[in-house]
């Protein structure tokens, strides 16, 4: 039996369709998404479910999500927050952050949900600056080059017991390469390397193979 790409591709397509079914608020975000030419990597949909079930497990009220693209991973971690939570959102581009909005809107998300636009690393210092309560989770989902950046701040605006996740961290294998001066690559290995020696991080990487092809994610929790 093969066990290449189209066979990680099937497997996926029966989980997605046994356990994590489109309804019309997800499908019309990918619609409007392709649509308005965004770049076709949003988390597949049996991932997004993992996303939202983790958000339910770790009982979060609060949720920074880092990188927003359409607001499709957006909406699986919203619909996990109870009626008095907010997620933030942030987006680098104000043509992705407007199709967010509207997805979320039409989800009847918008409530509970914050998208902010511009560099992700301003946003998190405005956000730091602003004083508010700790988040329980934050997914990490944007350029990698900043990963251990990104997860800097995630430390300085979370509590013990939250959860990080980071997204797209094997990249294909080429993770393991030390030498790589691709700065996706040396941006993962860096923050990697971070939850691996930070005394407020205790965590693990997944590899992962389906309809995203070869990847994985990182999870850390925050200790006392």
């Amino acid at each position: 039996m093969s066990t290449g790409p189209d066979r990680w591709t099937t497997v996926d397509d029966y989980f997605t369709d046994l356990l994590a079914p489109a309804d019309p608020a997800l499908s019309a975000a990918l619609h409007d998404s392709d649509a308005a030419n965004l770049p076709h990597i949003n988390v597949a949909p049996n991932q997004g479910k993992l996303l939202h079930l983790l958000a339910q497990l770790q009982g979060a009220h609060r949720i920074l999500e880092i990188g927003t693209l359409g607001g499709y991973s957006t909406i699986w971690l919203a619909r996990a927050l109870p009626a008095d939570g907010h997620l933030i959102t942030l987006e680098y581009s104000p043509a992705h952050a407007e199709v967010a909005r509207a997805n979320l809107a039409r989800a009847g998300l918008d409530k509970i949900t914050e998208v902010r636009t511009g560099p992700a690393l301003d946003s998190l210092a405005a956000l730091h600056a602003e004083g508010q309560a700790p988040l329980d989770l934050v997914f990490i989902d944007a350029d990698k080059a900043n990963n251990a950046n990104y997860l800097e701040w995630s430390l300085k605006l979370t509590r013990p017991g939250s959860l990080i996740i980071i997204d797209n961290v094997v990249r294909g294998g080429a993770v393991t390469d030390a030498a790589s001066e691709d700065p996706s690559i040396r941006g993962t290995r860096a923050a990697l390397d971070l939850i691996a020696s930070h005394p407020k991080l205790d965590g693990t990487a997944v590899q992962t193979v389906g309809t995203k092809g070869y990847d994985g994610f990182a999870l850390a929790r925050v200790q006392d």
